[in-house]
């Protein structure tokens, strides 16, 4: 995976996860006054939240010309920092498409064991996002002597 498509999905990622309702209520906000008639935490809104979230971090992105950190490839860190934010999107990505089959788990149980583990991969997919792009930021850096 190219380092803009990390940088540019972890950007996402982290955003979806810290605001998941925000983005979701967005979203209904949005059918609803499009006069499609939602319910709250259904999946077109979590959609239509996304995608509008998506196109948010394009439009800085494509404005910007990048999204930060700016890391130099031959820095030291900048492989690692990229790695680890791809662990970090995988975890988030997991979180994110959880709450789509979530209504379809029969079980009180299994549902529950589900949530707390997708609940527990947004945390940790949190700071990921941190180790990671402050190992792309440092890869950046001119070295001192």
């Amino acid at each position: 995976m190219p380092a803009r498509f990390n940088i540019f999905f972890a950007w996402f990622f982290m955003f979806q996860t810290l605001a998941m309702g925000w983005v979701a209520a967005t979203g209904r906000l949005l059918l609803e006054t499009l006069g499609v008639a939602t319910f709250e935490g259904d999946i077109p809104g979590r959609i239509v939240g996304a995608l509008l979230l998506l196109l948010l971090v394009y439009l800085v992105m494509h404005f910007r010309g990048t999204l930060p950190p700016e890391g130099k490839p031959e820095g030291n860190g900048f492989r690692m920092g990229h790695r680890i934010l791809l662990l970090g999107n995988v975890l988030a990505a997991l979180l994110f498409v959880f709450h789509f089959f979530a209504t379809g788990i029969e079980g009180y149980n299994t549902h529950l064991i589900l949530n707390k583990f997708t609940t527990a991969f947004g945390y940790l997919a949190m700071g990921l996002f941190a180790i990671g792009f402050s190992l792309i930021y440092q890869s950046g850096l001119t070295e001192k002597s």
